[in-house]
């Protein structure tokens, strides 16, 4: 496993666009904060609160997703484009220990630089909107809430692109699933249509970098709804890269 591990931190480090868009993921979430917070302390009339200076500093989160969803995706519908994924099981036959070699590697790459693009978006948002007064607990809580977030959105687009092979489709799903389909998610008439809502993808797992609850669920119980998405995600997508031929 360790040999896998290997070769998947030097595909995803020696490919220009895993690079650059690890590189945009932190652009976006520190452009957007410095963006906003100067717009929301040049329009305000007092001082801005601690807390909405930390979410503040943290609305490039969405746009972040959807380009951790996309570094998901091309971590392996890029070798199937380029026919790559034919030489990867040639070398590695159990095809499970392949996509838990690349499913470990991401996440740890993932987390280690969302983690760090938040905390240094909270820092910008902050020292920009200048708050009378800060919980270091919240700002801890946040940054390590968004880096969790950021790279279940993106493991989320590595079992999209498992399941789908094709890097448009998967990255179209992955946009449908993580910010078009919440949104309506949140129309549903009903109790039943707010049940379904609170429970749908990113609508639970966002709370993990509030730290609030909906009413349904917790901050936590919410990210592991989430994650349950994933799973099934991933499991169903583990079971047809098997099955199928490359």
């Amino acid at each position: 496993m360790i040999d896998i591990i290997r070769s998947e931190w030097t595909k995803i480090r020696s490919v220009r666009s895993t690079v650059w868009t690890l590189a945009v993921t932190a652009v976006l979430m520190l452009g957007l904060s410095a963006l906003l917070s100067a717009s929301a302390r040049n329009a305000a009339e007092g001082p801005i609160p601690g807390e909405q200076a930390i979410m503040l500093s943290l609305t490039g989160l969405m746009l972040a997703s959807l380009s951790m969803a996309t570094l998901g995706v091309l971590v392996i519908s890029s070798e199937y484009r380029t026919g790559g994924i034919r030489t990867s099981f040639m070398a590695v036959p159990r095809r499970m220990s392949l996509l838990t070699g690349k499913i470990t590697t991401f996440v740890a790459i993932s987390l280690v630089v969302c983690t760090v693009a938040s905390a240094g978006a909270i820092g910008v948002g902050v020292a920009i909107s200048q708050p009378p007064s800060i919980e270091m607990g919240d700002v801890a809580r946040s940054a390590l809430g968004s880096g969790l977030y950021l790279t279940a959105c993106g493991l989320f687009g590595l079992g999209l692109g498992t399941l789908v092979r094709h890097t448009p489709g998967a990255i179209v799903s992955a946009i449908a699933l993580i910010l078009v389909l919440p949104s309506l998610a949140n129309q549903l008439p009903g109790e039943w249509g707010r049940t379904v809502a609170a429970h749908f993808t990113t609508n639970a797992g966002l709370l993990v970098v509030s730290g609030a609850g909906n009413g349904s669920l917790s901050s936590w119980s919410g990210f592991a709804v989430y994650l349950g998405w994933i799973a099934v995600t991933l499991a169903v997508a583990a079971v047809l890269m098997h099955r199928r031929d490359a």
